[in-house]
């Protein structure tokens, strides 16, 4: 890992944790999720990084991958656990991470700690040659100590250059699979805890997508929307907030790229049992035996 690779995480990294610390301020009983989401992205723009995905703002029995329309109109309201999770890039290098949000209550308190003790005790653990499934293990020993379930088919994972999934995932369970943390590796760690079945499963669309692959398609005008979003977004997801900026008709575009298999529509992830999930997550680097948070601005 070179050093302009270094320190393009370090500022990414530094960039998203800002950016989640805003995020999770603003979010009030009444204030709109879209709010919240667009100034997160703007923030992330001004200090010269970019959104290495849509501002996830998940709620309650939503653990993940729902953000706002262009003209949604969803609110947050009293007693909403809220999983606010923040990407931003600089080159391509990815800081991401995640925090857990009660709204104007304190119910949720211990859910919430659930997924931040879990998180604390893999990054005390984390290091190279280190096997994944003990890290998993610890996380849900230290889930389950506290009264709750990780969601176990949920993940951590690897980052490379321009690719937030690089094959290598974190569990937040004993998975049985006898993976050591390679040196110079970039992992997202992210325990999800739950007062439900500790699984999820998909549901509606969540309003967010990636570029999958090209393919002939006789629409000029979707073709056109493809080429754009490829050119604009790469390989890393977008949402229809960004894509209709680029297009005013891209909703109508998203929906054949998706049924003709050239672009993918992320579903959001619902607990099985319609419980509370809470999450959160750091990015670090692991290097010459170090390791370092990237998105820890405390």
């Amino acid at each position: 890992m070179n050093e302009d690779a270094l320190s393009a995480l370090r500022k990414a990294g530094a960039i998203a944790g800002e950016a989640r610390e805003i995020g999770a301020s603003m979010i009030d009983e009444g204030v709109s999720l879209l709010e919240v989401a667009e100034e997160v992205e703007s923030y992330i723009i001004s200090k010269g990084a970019k959104p290495a995905f849509p501002v996830n703002l998940s709620i309650n029995e939503v653990a993940a991958h729902y953000t706002p329309k262009s003209r949604d109109k969803l609110r947050f309201a009293n007693g909403d656990v809220v999983k606010i999770d923040v990407g931003a890039h600089v080159d391509g290098y990815i800081g991401d991470t995640a925090m857990t949000v009660e709204v104007g209550t304190r119910n949720w308190n211990r859910l919430i700690e659930s997924s931040a003790r879990g998180l604390e005790v893999a990054l005390e653990m984390i290091g190279e040659g280190v096997m994944l499934n003990v890290v998993g293990s610890a996380i849900d020993r230290t889930i389950r100590s506290n009264g709750h379930l990780p969601v176990v088919n949920l993940t951590g994972h690897s980052m490379k250059q321009y690719n937030l999934h690089a094959g290598i995932s974190v569990p937040n369970h004993d998975d049985e699979n006898e993976v050591r943390v390679p040196n110079n590796s970039v992992l997202a760690i992210e325990p999800f805890a739950t007062d439900g079945g500790g699984e999820v499963k998909n549901a509606k669309a969540g309003n967010i997508y990636r570029v999958i692959r090209e393919r002939e398609l006789r629409h000029k005008a979707a073709a056109e929307h493809f080429q754009l979003l490829k050119e604009n977004f790469g390989t890393l997801p977008f949402c229809e907030r960004w894509a209709t900026d680029l297009d005013p008709k891209a909703a109508t575009h998203l929906r054949m790229l998706v049924r003709h298999g050239m672009v993918l529509s992320y579903p959001m992830l619902v607990e099985v049992a319609g419980g509370k999930v809470s999450q959160t997550e750091h990015t670090v680097i692991i290097r010459d035996s170090t390791v370092e948070i990237t998105t820890d601005i405390s």
